[in-house]
């Protein structure tokens, strides 16, 4: 088919053909209708063929990857169906494509409410004579593009009638197809690759198209690593898509991923260490996948690895929070990943090509497929059994977690809706019981009252499998080469007191604790002021809200008390005086912002303090709507970037101008009031000038927050009060006298002793000075999740040592011999005064991933109330 254009014929693609049908017809009315009647005409296309060039021979962007994935479904009435399940950041469509053979296609719903009963999460009594139900995700690193690529193969195989062996394991596999699990990223990477490639893919690896710039296309539209929100569900993505894989709970689930372009092929079964939760079967299915794929592998002469690298243990992946929802749980990674491009010229002497790891990919997709249907019947019987044995022997010493009722409702309710996205069940204690229990807090095992209306998670229940991983204490990690967090306990990251206790205590049933409420603000007819505690996120939104809406906001230093409540330092005070201009619509401003928000509000008649200073005191402090800025750009974190970037817009709700630090030393600073530093090297975004204009503008009156790598380097210059330990040279010439072979070390163990200097996500108590208004909110300790050495001294005259490590303050997690001494009696978070100004140290990242709940009020500290 030609097009013409400029009085010219030019030949035109198969999907330019579907676009301009699909065009056409919807100039008369046809709409979606027309679009799918184009993408039915005519016979089933290779992607090749719809694409109008050869797969493999350039990426391809996400909307073309789901109009082909359109195609395919056109082509298969009865078979496959697109099913979107949400949106990103971006307002790109997510969508899972499911297929089934004819027969199972009409049954659907009984197959996937089937799988719901043999989970025990639905009455009625399942069968394990019904298809497995296998799941394939891709693209979840967005630059790891080979795997939209790859999926439109398979796509093409499941829908191909030819294909026999294909339409024979449907007989007993129902597949559901994620084309792209993170879009944003996907384009990204695609939309700069396609733009600075050369007309002919140049393999050399210093050409410019195998240099991803700042930030690359890894993370989704807010830098957050994908793969490591499995479990905790904080960005958009992941939660609408956990929606759809609980109502599915698929026996099997595949994540395909992408390497470093000197790599060959990783397929299970997974390197240690293993969860110890991971079932004896879950260990040998992962093998018995790895045997599929090694045959298919063997036979073309790839190359590959298994046991190495790719663990599971942590929950946060798309192969653990499957297997601990009782799924065989895989990851896939092909040598090449962004630095790949179309053409890779590998030390070796080979060249890599995307059409390669293509064919690699859709191999291994059709080995699970193949693996999942010859052995569907085993798969569902121990479906089954994995629920069954949850539910009735439960795993693990503890039975019942406790979370006690006395807790901040913000936080315990934000906790408990947490556990519902899980569906994790849980109740409220119907009276008082007194028994041993491990607490959370002293990391002892003590005397303990359990409270009528605490919170308790049971063990005997079908996700008792999740609650255990999500909950215990202390994972037991049986090899300390892993590549992420170790410790995660929900108690901590919510900053939560809770129990977990040895023997079965059965709720009341799903009724809400008293302190499990809504929002709401009293109504009182003109009221002196509302008071509002200040101890939770809700707070801190209620009050950014406020600030926006003109509302002027001030805050107690002091505890009080008024009109029989007590006020810990941090209550937020909204008084008539004063906000006099919103005349009649103060109160309602007040009351639907704490209704929005989820604050409790109480109104006051008098500005009087029975006890502690009253409501007009110098030590009661007006709320600046500060103007706050981050840096981003090459230099800083992404992943640490985004974080804070999605805090203010996603969790506040509130304005945050982004800071490129390629024209850093251009912009006004004198508009700025906040200015963020999260983690990076600011070596190049700062030097000694730019760092001395930085300073003059902390003197003028501005606050600088500097998070981790951030405050690493800002230690030690001049004018900066954070002073790291000095090493100890004289201990280093005595081991180096006393135990002069103690520099020969074995090559094969380096790694290994590496190890020593990490700390993987382990969990500390910090020692907090709650009087200062960094630590508002909390009381006299918080629990950091600690993943970088701190080796600070504590501030010396002219700072705050608001919250250090002191001795014996370990709670969870692995962290190496050397970096244990580091982690005692060291600073963590403090301030100093600088001029007229604040720098506010934050050696550990309260906001890390989204998911430590506990930390966002800390961080919401230094914005809004420290040195107001």
């Amino acid at each position: 088919m030609n097009f013409l254009r400029h009085g010219r014929l030019f030949p035109i693609s198969t999907l330019q053909r579907s676009w301009l049908l699909a065009g056409l017809l919807g100039l008369f009315g046809y709409g979606a209708h027309a679009q799918n009647a184009a993408d039915a005409a005519g016979p089933l296309l290779t992607p090749s063929q719809f694409l109008g060039y050869a797969l493999g021979s350039r990426f391809t962007p996400q909307a073309d990857v789901l109009r082909y994935a359109a195609h395919v479904v056109a082509h298969a009435p009865g078979r496959m169906k697109v099913v979107p399940y949400g949106s990103t950041y971006e307002h790109r469509p997510l969508e899972v494509i499911e297929v089934a053979s004819a027969e199972n296609f009409g049954r659907l719903a009984d197959i996937q409410q089937n799988n719901q009963r043999l989970a025990s999460l639905s009455a009625g009594a399942g069968s394990t004579a019904l298809p497995a139900v296998c799941w394939l995700s891709y693209n979840v690193h967005g630059n790891e593009a080979v795997s939209s690529e790859a999926v439109m193969d398979v796509l093409y195989d499941l829908a191909n009638p030819q294909d026999a062996q294909v339409q024979g394991w449907l007989k007993n596999t129902v597949v559901l197809l994620d084309p792209c699990v993170n879009p944003d990223g996907h384009d990204r990477y695609v939309n700069w690759y396609n733009r600075v490639r050369n007309q002919s893919a140049n393999p050399a690896p210093d050409s410019w198209e195998h240099h991803e710039p700042w930030p690359g296309g890894r993370y989704n539209h807010y830098y957050f690593d994908l793969n490591r929100d499995w479990a905790w569900q904080t960005q958009q993505e992941s939660r609408q898509r956990i929606v759809l894989y609980n109502q599915w709970l698929p026996q099997v689930h595949a994540d395909f991923h992408e390497m470093g372009p000197n790599s060959s092929y990783y397929f299970s079964p997974a390197a240690k260490p293993y969860h110890q939760d991971i079932t004896a079967f879950q260990r040998k299915f992962q093998g018995v996948i790895g045997d599929y794929n090694r045959a298919t592998f063997d036979k073309n002469n790839w190359l590959y690895f298994t046991r190495e690298t790719y663990d599971l243990y942590a929950p946060t992946y798309g192969d653990t929070w499957p297997s601990f929802n009782g799924a065989i749980g895989m990851t896939y990674e092909q040598g090449g990943g962004g630095a790949g491009g179309v053409r890779y010229a590998r030390p070796d002497g080979d060249t890599l090509t995307l059409g390669q790891r293509i064919a690699h990919h859709h191999a291994a997709s059709r080995a699970t497929l193949q693996a999942t249907s010859e052995r569907h019947d085993e798969l569902l019987r121990e479906f089954q059994s994995y629920f069954s044995t949850a539910k009735t022997k439960p795993a693990g010493t503890y039975k019942t977690y406790v979370l006690a009722s006395g807790n901040d409702p913000g936080q315990l309710r934000m906790l408990t809706q947490y556990l519902e996205r899980q569906r994790i069940a849980y109740g409220f204690a119907p009276k008082q019981v007194k028994t041993k229990a491990y607490s959370y807090l002293s990391g002892k095992t003590e005397d303990v009252t359990v409270q009528p209306h605490d919170v308790l998670i049971s063990m005997y229940q079908p996700k008792s499998t999740l609650v255990k991983v999500l909950f215990e204490p202390r994972p037991q990690l049986e090899d300390s080469l892993t590549y992420d967090i170790t410790s995660w306990a929900l108690p901590y990251s919510f900053g939560v007191k809770a129990y977990a206790l040895t023997q079965r205590l059965d709720a009341s049933g799903p009724t809400p604790a008293p302190a499990i409420v809504k929002g709401t603000a009293e109504a009182q007819a003109q009221p002196y002021a509302y008071l509002a505690r200040w101890n939770n996120l809700q707070d801190v939104r209620f009050l950014t809200r406020l600030l926006q809406q003109k509302v002027k906001v001030r805050y107690a230093e002091e505890a009080f008390e008024a009109e029989g409540q007590k006020y810990a330092p941090g209550t937020l005070i909204i008084t008539r005086t004063g906000n006099e201009t919103l005349g009649t619509k103060f109160d309602q401003l007040v009351r639907s912002q704490a209704d929005s928000a989820g604050t409790v509000v109480r109104a006051v008649k008098s500005g009087f303090s029975t006890t502690g200073k009253d409501l007009g005191s110098g030590s009661v402090h007006f709320v600046k709507m500060p103007t706050v800025a981050v840096v981003a750009g090459t230099g800083t974190d992404a992943t640490a970037f985004g974080e804070v970037w999605y805090f203010f817009e996603q969790q506040l709700g509130y304005p945050i101008t982004v800071l490129g630090a390629d024209y850093l030393s251009r912009v006004n600073m004198s508009k700025i009031d906040v200015l963020i530093l999260p983690d990076g090297n600011y070596q190049d975004i700062y030097p000694t000038a730019a760092l001395d204009g930085l300073k003059a503008w902390v003197r003028g009156g501005g606050k600088l927050i500097a998070l981790e790598g951030a405050a690493k380097f800002l230690a030690n210059k001049r004018d900066f009060l954070l002073k790291t330990k000095a090493v100890d040279s004289t201990a280093i010439k005595k081991i180096e006298r006393d135990k002069p072979y103690s520099a020969l070390k074995k090559y094969g163990a380096a790694e290994r002793e590496s190890a020593e200097e990490q700390a993987l996500g382990s969990i500390y108590k910090v020692q907090l000075d709650n009087t200062h208004p960094l630590a508002f909110g909390y009381g006299d300790t918080y629990a950091a999740l600690v993943r970088t050495p701190l080796n600070y001294r504590f501030l010396g005259k002219g700072g705050w040592n608001v919250g250090v490590i002191k001795k014996d303050a370990y709670y969870a997690g692995f962290t190496g011999s050397k970096v244990r001494k580091e982690l005692s009696d060291t600073f963590v978070l403090g301030t100093q005064a600088l001029g007229r100004g604040q720098v506010v140290y934050l050696g550990d990242n309260p906001l890390f991933r989204a998911f430590w709940q506990s930390g966002k009020l800390l961080f919401s500290n230094a914005v809004f109330l420290v040195g107001q």
